[in-house]
């Protein structure tokens, strides 16, 4: 098979284990991230393990056209996979906060540019899968996360909208939803880890639960049944009133 994958923020949590599953099932894997060291660490295990052709391409997706740089280098390379996994969060009062305009760049800029710039020779080849990673987080507003919430809301929304758009065209977009998950993002955003009040997923299943999703076509997946009625309730409860509770928790 030569198919190829692109993943972003490849070098830790859900994208790293994004890489091991395509590679497990044949793809071969296009990696970005900011860490290099990692990513040729992780190419080398991948290679040596599967067989596969690997790609590293280090890139800071806060930088204002790296999404452009990434699709040149790219640009011989059948990309059939776009997993747009980069993101993080930052923990604190919006006002007192100095991150949220390169937060919109990797959560939403960057996203909706490496979107548009693969889409067109998937829609070309009539063939393609996007897998945008959202967050349960995407259903309410989240105080002292502000900007983190709200960017998972615009992933979310884009990535419905888009797979609609779509529809029919040969190229599937889903959205994965994933609730506290163990990875590298509590500790960069600052947060205390949610697993005492809410469950825990493994990285690994997590990303093994969008990769079937996106595989199958399905445009919304929320892994783990709590976190499924969780979203549910937010979706239909005020937003006033999930915004209270969101403080609660998130205040501890």
């Amino acid at each position: 098979m030569n198919k190829w994958a692109l993943i972003t923020g490849a070098s830790t949590g859900l994208g790293r284990e994004f890489a091991r599953i395509f590679a497990a099932d044949g793809w071969n894997v296009a990696l970005t991230a900011r860490d290099k060291a990692r990513l040729e660490a992780l190419a080398a295990e991948l290679q040596s393990r599967h067989n596969i052709g690997t790609q590293v391409l280090p890139a800071d997706l806060s930088v204002s056209g790296a999404s452009a740089e990434i699709f040149d280098r790219l640009r011989s390379t059948p990309i059939s996979a776009l997993v747009n996994n980069a993101g993080f969060g930052q923990q604190g009062a919006f006002a007192q906060l100095h991150s949220h305009v390169a937060m919109m760049q990797v959560n939403m800029v960057a996203l909706v540019e490496l979107t548009h710039l693969f889409l067109k020779p998937m829609l070309e080849r009539r063939e393609g899968r996007i897998l945008n990673v959202a967050s349960v987080a995407a259903f309410q507003p989240g105080p002292f996360l502000t900007m983190y919430y709200a960017s998972k809301a615009f992933v979310h929304s884009f990535s419905c909208g888009l797979a609609e758009e779509l529809r029919g065209s040969g190229v599937t977009v889903t959205v994965l939803c994933p609730g506290a998950t163990r990875t590298e993002f509590h500790a960069r955003a600052g947060m205390r880890e949610t697993g005492k009040f809410f469950p825990v997923m493994d990285a690994g299943k997590a990303a093994a639960i969008g990769y079937r999703a996106m595989m199958r076509g399905k445009t919304v997946v929320i892994p783990g049944a709590i976190y499924k009625v969780v979203s549910a309730f937010s979706k239909a409860l005020p937003a006033t009133f999930t915004a209270r509770a969101a403080r609660k928790h998130i205040e501890g």
